[in-house]
């Protein structure tokens, strides 16, 4: 397995390529507003400032509290809302409304995913040509953003999306062909904690993925322990998730040349704590 480390960035994982591409395209200084776990939020915060715009972004009441921080430390508003993000999303979107602001869905913006889908255009440049690429699957917009490049530039790679066991809405939304929520996400991986997939994105997951894998919690936390140990990185849950996909269905991939992109790494000393160094 050939990995793509997207961590060593000023907010710790990939949204930051797919914030700019978006923030690049606003025509005017109009306040935006979003919902985040956390790193799409730093992503917005980080890109809005440098070009002098309001951004407010809501997250649960129960989000990673390191991230909450990061999000305020580089220049967001934020607001906690509801127990989950969804809920948060919901309150996001009235939020805007109600202030005239402009809402921005992760995974709606078609700059969000061409701005991820560059991860794919530098994987790409790897001189021995990938059988599958592994990729997360949260909202959506990585996955069909590496998955449009990569059926262009390389149509004999096969895109295979991960999602959490614990959280299959959008796995059951791509097999159904048609929005299926679920009545909760309960994952440590925020990052894909999906409950109510984002309609919008169903035909562009059905053009660019092949297929769509579940994953357990414990399968993370082994590929993020493995990612520690040999390659002395701290990556969060849904960052290894690809990662996970080929310790879960080691047999299917075996003989393959695999990729996968370690996007994200934004891990309390806590979740350290118990995750990786101690009490294991």
């Amino acid at each position: 397995m050939v990995v793509k480390v997207e961590t060593v960035n000023p907010i710790r994982c990939f949204k930051g390529r797919g914030a700019e591409a978006f923030a690049e395209s606003l025509a005017t200084e109009q306040p935006v507003v979003c919902a985040s776990a956390g790193n799409f939020g730093q992503a917005m915060a980080f890109a809005t400032r440098k070009r002098g715009i309001e951004c407010t972004v809501f997250a649960s009441e129960t989000a990673n509290t390191l991230k909450i921080q990061r999000m305020r430390d580089l220049g967001a508003t934020v607001r906690l809302a509801g127990q989950d993000f969804d809920a948060a999303k919901e309150a996001a979107r009235e939020y805007a409304r109600s202030e005239g602001a402009r809402f921005v869905e992760d995974g709606r913006e078609v700059e969000i995913a061409e701005g991820a889908g560059t991860i794919a255009v530098e994987l790409l440049r790897h001189p021995t040509a990938f059988d599958a690429l592994l990729v997360p699957l949260g909202n959506g917009a990585l996955v069909t953003g590496i998955g449009a490049w990569t059926k262009h530039h390389a149509p004999d790679t096969r895109i295979v999306a991960v999602a959490a066991r614990n959280s299959p809405a959008m796995e059951l939304s791509w097999r159904a062909r048609k929005a299926v929520s679920t009545e909760r996400a309960d994952t440590i991986a925020d990052g894909i904690a999906v409950r109510e997939p984002v309609p919008e994105v169903l035909d562009d997951l059905h053009a660019t993925v092949d297929d769509v894998v579940l994953v357990d919690d414990e399968t993370m936390l082994r590929a993020m322990r493995l990612v520690f140990e040999s390659l002395g990185l701290i990556v969060e849950p849904a960052g290894v998730a690809g990662l996970a996909a080929l310790l879960e269905y080691r047999d299917r991939f075996r003989g393959n040349y695999i990729g996968t992109p370690l996007c994200g790494a934004n891990v309390t000393a806590e979740q350290g704590e118990r995750w990786l160094w101690g009490g294991r």
